[in-house]
This record gives structure tokens, C-alpha cells and sequence, in this order.
């Protein structure tokens, strides 16, 4: 049922439709680095908060959009269970409608599933202030291609998020790290064999000539892959993947442009200079460089992935991969179906949206 914010907001929003007037939604701001500049008025959605159901026996939470998400993984953390995608927060304001909004996942992303495999449901104000309900609370309400899903990465651009409806998973029985000293070429090889053999691991990560494997299970599993692994075991490995996941080890220290690399994951090293960190086994590389962003996007492009000027734009380049005809084409439609007006975050993410 609505409440009395969500009804503000809609309000809102009806407003800004019948006077054609932009809005910058905003909830914990912990990802204002991310995307364009909006210039717009602010739609505030960090009051609406709070988690409507939770049935650990069902693995389903559901919490409306401005809820903090520290809140909702401790809760989460009372009934042993967690957000399986493991999503970074930045800051302790971090919501849940900024996390889905951006699709933004942690280190066990590649072995679990990304944000979006995690949404069952959705409630969206659309542009046009109409109230829009997709999915479900489980996974057999959800017929073909799920609406819901769209607003996975959307920023926004295609609805206010009211509340969000996820699978959680039961955390693991033991977690542990092991470490190889490699070059980058034996670690993307080595890393691809282990999880042919369907071993247990739940995250990967190259950086300074060390590869580092996180292994997630019941006990015997992670014993018998740490026998075949082999490797050193690190201490204080929940602190090390903390700092992968929000980007706060001294390799994103620096003030260079960061720069998110996405890819097939057995791709040998791009020719590019700066210092490069392997993340999801060589998918996800975060690359600090101040190459020119066309010699970048270029030599991805060439492999056929896709790379995002993610923090440090210091040179105003456009922040996302640029689309297709095709691709951009989609987009608009998507965006004039549910944003005709076009008031949701506008040119958030491309200048042409």
C-alpha cells in the first residue's frame, strides 16, 4: 500500500510531467560521482525508507528505495544470509534504490549473478507519475522478460524506484583466501580452470603480480579446493575484499581518471598504459590511466567490451561506452515508453536520453 511519502512523491513527479520540468533523483547521494551532471530539481527519495517484509525462510526481502543498504545487510547478517551480489555502498547513506539504479556489483558478482539476476519485483513511479507494479516476491511470478529488470542500471532514467523486492542467499559456511605470486597471463588462464572444475570460488582478484582467490562453501568443499589450489591463505581477508568492493585500497588512491573496463574474461592485457587491477577473473578491470579516452574506448571496443570513465573525469569526457545506432535507438524508445517527458535524470547517461 502507498504511504504518505511515496504519495508525495508522486505528486511530485505529476508536477514536474504537467510543467515539463527536469528531476534529479537523489537518495543517499553516495554515487553523485557516477554518470553526467544532472542539472535539475531535486526529487528526494532518502525519507522512504524502510524494509516492508522479510522471510528468511523464503530467502525474499522487499524494502522500499530509500532505505539504507548497511540496514538491510544487517539485517540480512541476523538470519545468516546476504545480498549474493555483493554491492558497494561508498558511503553508510547508501540505498537500496541507488544500488539497483546504478547495477552496481561487488567481487562475487562473476560467480553469483549481477544486481539485476537478484530483483523479483518492483514498484516505479514512471514519468508520466503513474504508479507501476513488475514482478513479484518469487521467482514463478515472473513470466519472460521482467520489467523490473529495466530499472537495473537505468539511473533513474526510467522511473523513481518506490520498493524492491530481492532473493537473498545463506552465507557461507567458510570463507577463505589464497593467494599466487604469477604474471597476469598464467593468473586469467589459471583462474578459467578453476571454475571449469566447478571449484567453490566466489571471487578473483590480480593486482601487484598476486592473484587472489576467495573460496566460499561448506567446509569440506573449500578444503578440498584449497588442497588443489594450493597457495598461501591471507589474513584478514574480509577486510581485503571489503576494499575491493567499495574501491578503497591504495591502488584507487590516486587522482588519475578510473576507468572500468568490461570484457570477456580470458582477454590477454589491452595495450594501454597505467596500473591495471583485475577483478571477476579478468572481466571487470578498473584501469587508472590518462590515456586519451578515445585510444581507450578504441582498443576495448576491439575486443568487444565496453569501458566507463567511472570516477576522476577531470577532462569532461562522456562517462559511458558510446551505442550503436541500433543500441541508442532502443534506448530512446525505452526512455519515450516510460519517460516521455523526458524529466527522469535527463542525460544522466547519454546526452541524447
Amino acid at each position: 500500500m502507498p504511504n504518505d511519502i511515496s504519495q508525495q512523491l508522486q505528486a511530485q513527479v505529476l508536477d514536474a510531467y504537467e510543467n515539463k520540468s527536469p528531476l534529479k533523483i537523489q537518495g543517499g547521494n553516495s554515487k553523485s560521482f557516477y554518470g553526467r551532471t544532472v542539472s535539475a530539481s531535486t526529487l528526494n527519495v532518502a525519507e522512504h525508507q524502510g524494509i516492508i517484509s522479510y522471510e528468511p525462510t523464503e530467502l525474499v526481502i522487499t524494502a522500499r528505495a530509500g532505505t539504507r543498504l548497511i540496514d538491510i545487510e544487517q539485517t540480512l547478517q541476523e538470519s545468516h544470509q546476504m545480498l549474493a551480489f555483493e554491492p558497494p555502498g561508498y558511503t553508510e547513506a547508501a540505498t537500496l534504490g541507488g544500488t539497483i539504479a546504478c547495477n552496481l556489483s561487488g567481487p562475487r558478482r562473476a560467480y553469483s549473478g549481477a544486481a539485476r539476476d537478484f530483483v523479483l519485483g518492483c514498484n516505479i513511479i514512471n514519468g508520466k507519475a503513474q504508479a507501476l507494479k513488475f514482478g513479484g516476491q518469487v521467482m514463478k511470478n515472473v513470466a519472460g522478460y521482467d520489467a523490473s529488470r529495466l530499472m537495473c542500471g537505468a539511473m533513474g532514467g526510467l522511473g523513481v524506484l518506490l520498493d524492491v523486492s530481492l532473493k537473498v542467499l545463506p552465507t557461507p559456511e567458510t570463507e577463505i583466501t589464497l593467494s599466487h605470486q604469477c604474471d597476469i597471463h598464467q593468473a586469467i588462464k589459471q583462474v578459467q580452470q578453476w571454475v571449469k572444475q566447478s571449484l567453490p570460488v566466489s571471487a578473483s582478484c590480480y593486482t601487484n603480480s598476486q592473484l587472489f582467490i576467495r573460496l566460499s562453501g561448506n567446509n569440506s568443499s573449500v578444503t578440498n579446493a584449497k588442497k588443489i589450489i594450493g597457495g598461501e591463505k591471507i589474513d584478514n581477508d574480509a577486510f581485503f575484499w571489503q576494499q575491493i568492493k567499495e574501491q578503497s585500497s591504495d591502488y584507487f588512491a590516486h587522482e588519475k581518471p578510473l576507468w572500468r573496463l568490461s570484457l570477456a574474461a580470458n582477454t590477454p592485457p589491452l595495450n594501454l598504459s597505467g596500473d591495471t587491477l583485475y577483478d571477476w577473473g579478468g572481466a571487470l578491470r578498473w584501469l587508472s590511466s590518462e590515456e586519451p579516452a578515445e585510444k581507450i574506448r578504441q582498443a576495448v571496443s576491439e575486443v568487444e567490451g565496453s569501458a566507463t570513465l567511472f570516477k576522476n573525469n577531470t577532462a569532461n569526457v562522456e562517462p559511458f561506452h558510446p551505442l550503436s545506432n541500433g543500441m541508442l535507438n532502443l534506448h530512446k524508445k525505452l526512455k519515450n515508453a516510460f519517460d516521455p517527458e523526458h524529466i527522469l535524470n535527463p542525460r544522466c547517461m547519454y546526452k541524447e536520453l
